[in-house]
């Protein structure tokens, strides 16, 4: 930036400040950050326009770009509140300046115009570089993390897990239930395998395919898959479209799936009420003999 003018925009940083803080206010009630409290707006701005003057003053240095940007991913602010904010200070500032000269021609506005935008451009480069990476790698982290949670497999019993489904199943998604599922048939030695789809909102022949390769794969390392959460919705569905589940057991609820599981692994559900009564009146009768 031109020294002339940068000696300017310093000597006079508040009133610039004032003049941007008053024409940015007008962004509040756009479709952003209408929500946003006045206190957290206010400082906000106050933080961004610090940011904008330390620019000049400490060129070369980005740490301060870098944590503003990260602070506006993490308050959920878009990418405009920076371009708009920064288009603003820069008419403002163009503004100023040339309200400090008694003369000014065409030559002096083109000075004026070409050193503030010297000093905004490479801010905007740097603020939209830093925000765009910065929203990149945190939703690369929260993909990792839905990923994590998309498919767990949960062991309950011994020999018998579960695996809760809940959202659209997508090829992606059915390649990391299959990698899952066959990796924790083996970890805890599961004979039986509850897939719960309660939570899987349409099941169309796609969504089917993939069920039917999981439940085959299973199966092929000796256990068995018992699909459960058939809604009559979704069961009728299945009959529409002629798709066939009947290679491995289906019950309409988790409970009833357990059921079948602990049968299967040779257990079932004691009723001790009924199991001590029976013990009593066994011992009874010996005692009367």
């Amino acid at each position: 930036m031109d020294q002339k003018f940068k000696k300017i925009a310093l000597e006079n940083s508040d009133s610039i400040v004032n003049m941007w803080i008053n024409e940015i206010d007008s962004l509040k009630n756009g479709n952003y950050i209408s929500n946003v409290s006045d206190e957290l707006f206010e400082s906000t701005n106050r933080e961004f326009v610090n940011v904008i003057f330390k620019s000049i003053k400490d060129q070369g240095s980005t740490k301060h770009l870098e944590d503003f940007s990260e602070k506006l991913i993490n308050l959920g602010w878009p990418l405009s509140y920076i371009t708009d904010g920064l288009q603003v200070f820069r008419r403002v500032t163009v503004d100023f300046i040339l309200s400090q000269s008694e003369q000014v021609d065409s030559n002096y506005i083109a000075q004026v115009l070409k050193s503030v935008d010297a000093w905004t451009e490479p801010i905007i480069r740097q603020l939209v570089n830093e925000y765009s990476g910065s929203w990149e790698h945190i939703v690369s982290l929260q993909r990792v993390a839905l990923q994590e949670l998309s498919a767990p497999l949960i062991p309950v019993m011994d020999n018998i897990t579960v695996m809760p489904l809940i959202g659209t199943i997508d090829t992606e998604r059915a390649k990391l239930i299959m990698e899952n599922l066959l990796e924790g048939v083996m970890k805890h030695n599961s004979e039986v395998v509850l897939m719960d789809i309660t939570g899987v909102p349409v099941v169309d022949t796609m969504v089917a395919h993939h069920i039917i390769q999981a439940a085959e794969a299973v199966r092929l390392i000796g256990s068995t898959c018992i699909l459960v959460g058939i809604r009559p919705e979704i069961a009728q569905t299945i009959v529409n479209l002629g798709i066939d589940l009947g290679k491995f057991p289906t019950k309409s609820s988790l409970k009833k799936g357990f059921t079948t599981a602990l049968e299967i692994t040779n257990r079932k559900v004691v009723d001790m009420n009924t199991e001590n009564q029976k013990i009593e009146d066994m011992i009874e009768s010996i005692g009367k003999e």
